[in-house]
């Protein structure tokens, strides 16, 4: 299936064509800025947008995302990285250097709930998600047959407490290389550490609760019994501690002593899809920094 707004794709893809970005870490002091500022200055780069954040400027960490543009980029980005590693010693930056052109390739992992996946199908095929959704991957069956218009490769991998690693490792060989970023969409396995190895920091979870509260599971079950009167969702990288990853999103929705369990979940439905679409749209665009178990988000 053709996605939708191709022209406002292809004007997207076009502006984008000369477009880096780069994400800076490192102890915060004087001269980064500059620094880093003079060396694009002086290969000729454009800087279109730039945001920065310091956690202490007496001895603390200091974060930087930085657009900009560079006639052709493409066929001069090896050696800007090349001369720009210079910079990145001298201050002891993590750091890294994308293109813009260059899609993320996402795998979406789901099991029998559709709300999480449509939500960024549709972004997707509407042209607001700037990747390429490379496969979807199942526990069940039932979501092939929404999948399969949209012309998604649908692999079922059943997964049993059985099979549970040899399925991990059919996982592991059909995902492979191949993604930037694995999503798991309302995805109903706990994710074995020697997977999440793999992917650290590329694995997006959405929760159905407002972390860290409830953690685990039937967590509208525990809300109801508590009477809260505000339920929520959080987008995560997952990581070995169960629902204890870095958060990257976050919303909330007010409720009543009306609304009852089934009520909740149908709430927080809606919530779940906003927060998992923006957690992994920011991830795509290159706009979060991890930094122990916290993220850093330039949004």
């Amino acid at each position: 299936m053709e996605r939708g707004s191709t022209n406002s794709s292809a004007r997207r893809e076009s502006e984008w064509a000369n477009r880096a970005r780069m994400l800076i870490s490192c102890p915060d002091q004087p001269g980064i800025v500059a620094a880093v500022s003079q060396f694009l200055f002086d290969y000729g780069a454009n800087i279109v947008q730039s945001d920065q954040y310091t956690m202490d400027p007496e001895g603390g960490m200091f974060f930087i995302r930085i657009e900009f543009d560079l006639d052709q980029l493409e066929s001069r980005v090896q050696q800007l990285k090349e001369a720009f590693s210079a910079v990145a010693d001298k201050f002891s930056m993590d750091w890294s250097l994308s293109l813009a052109s260059q899609k993320k390739r996402i795998a979406i992992f789901v099991s029998k709930e559709d709300h999480a996946l449509l939500e960024l199908l549709w972004h997707w095929r509407a042209g607001d998600l700037n990747a390429d959704i490379a496969m979807v991957i199942s526990n069940h069956p039932d979501m092939q047959s929404l999948v399969e218009p949209f012309g998604i490769p649908y692999y079922h991998i059943p997964v049993t407490a059985d099979t549970k690693a040899e399925a991990e490792r059919r996982q592991l060989e059909v995902v492979g290389d191949k993604v930037d970023a694995i999503v798991l969409a309302r995805y109903m396995q706990i994710v074995s550490p020697s997977f999440i190895q793999h992917y650290a920091n590329r694995i997006i979870n959405i929760h159905h609760s407002f972390l860290p509260a409830f953690v685990g599971g039937k967590p509208y079950a525990q809300a109801h019994n508590r009477g809260v009167k505000i339920i929520g969702a959080t987008a995560h990288y997952v990581t070995e501690e169960l629902d204890g990853g870095p958060i990257i999103e976050q919303d909330v929705q007010r409720v009543s002593h009306r609304d009852n369990v089934e009520d909740l979940k149908r709430i927080g439905r809606h919530i779940e899809r906003i927060v998992l679409a923006r957690a992994v749209a920011w991830h795509v665009e290159d706009r979060i920094i991890v930094h122990n178990n916290k993220t850093v988000v330039f949004n």
